[in-house]
């Protein structure tokens, strides 16, 4: 991601959830570039145009998947896997060795994604979301998993399912 992706992040931000990211809080993780990895789905027309994005921290061996979301045109088309797949690949190599998320109990889309991806349900904060108030699923995916995922979509680099 780059700054002049910003617009169109946030366009997708603000259709996608209840209390959408800021402008403000996009350009803080800009300047927090030791652990903040943010990467961009573009699709395949002529310019630059967003199609979904992903926004992940990277500390000591772990990756924390703050913010995921695709246009909504483009949802179940596996821009959302390919962009946790990227994230995860990209923490890999800056020593993440898990990964961990909070996602919205009642979100089965985003459940439905990272149960397939491996992601186990580790725990549940009551009340964690506002706007609707609802508890958070965090999930958790375990070194091995991490690494067999990876290992598995090195060796099917099309795979969509």
């Amino acid at each position: 991601m780059v700054k002049e992706d910003l617009d169109q992040v946030l366009a997708i931000e603000v259709v996608s959830f209840t209390m959408p990211w800021s402008k403000n809080l996009f350009l803080s993780e800009f300047r927090n570039k030791p652990i903040s990895l943010m990467l961009v789905a573009l699709s395949g027309d002529e310019g630059r145009f967003v199609v979904g994005y992903i926004v992940c921290w990277v500390f000591v061996d772990e990756l924390h998947i703050l913010d995921l979301a695709t246009m909504p045109q483009g949802r179940r088309r596996g821009i959302g896997r390919e962009l946790v797949l990227a994230a995860l690949r990209t923490g890999y190599e800056w020593g993440a060795r898990k990964a961990f998320l909070e996602v919205r109990e009642s979100n089965s889309a985003a459940l439905e994604l990272y149960r397939g991806l491996g992601f186990m349900q580790t725990q549940v904060r009551e009340d964690y979301y506002e706007l609707p108030v609802e508890s958070a699923i965090v999930m958790t995916l375990p070194t091995e998993g991490l690494r067999r995922l990876l290992a598995d979509s090195d060796n099917n680099p099309g795979d969509e399912s």
